[in-house]
This record gives structure tokens, sequence and C-alpha cells, in this order.
């Protein structure tokens, strides 16, 4: 027997304005923009709490997941 899984969108449950906004904190991240463009905090929380980002040496790093949300 063969199951079809649907993958969802990991950030389709905010609105647009805010995925948006979390994809480039994500971006901003690997690309280390953090001095030019600095992580909100409420985001960073956000991004944490999805498994998205975690905290290395006081950085926030874009963990797997996170790399699959930008996908």
């Amino acid at each position: 027997m063969h199951f079809h899984i649907r993958m969802k969108r990991p950030l389709a449950d905010f609105d647009l304005e805010k995925a948006i906004g979390l994809r480039w904190t994500l971006r901003d991240i690997l690309g280390s923009r953090l001095q030019l463009t600095p992580v909100r905090d409420d985001d960073l929380r956000m991004l944490i709490e999805l498994g998205f980002v975690e905290m290395k040496d006081d950085a926030p790093v874009v963990t797997e997941a996170g790399l699959a949300a930008l996908e």
C-alpha cells in the first residue's frame, strides 16, 4: 500500500507579509548579513520555535529544517 504524503509549506500558516519577513530573516542569517540587518527578537524566537534556527556561540545558525523551508 502506498501513501501519498503532501508536504505542507512550512510558513503557510503565517500571513503573507510575516512569511516573507521570516524567509528574508533566514536568508540574512545564511548570508551573514546580521550587521546590516539585525534580526528582530520576535522573529528569531519564532524561527527557533519552528526549529529553523538554533543558537551556536551566541549566533543564530540556520538548521536543515530552515534550509528546507527556503526551498
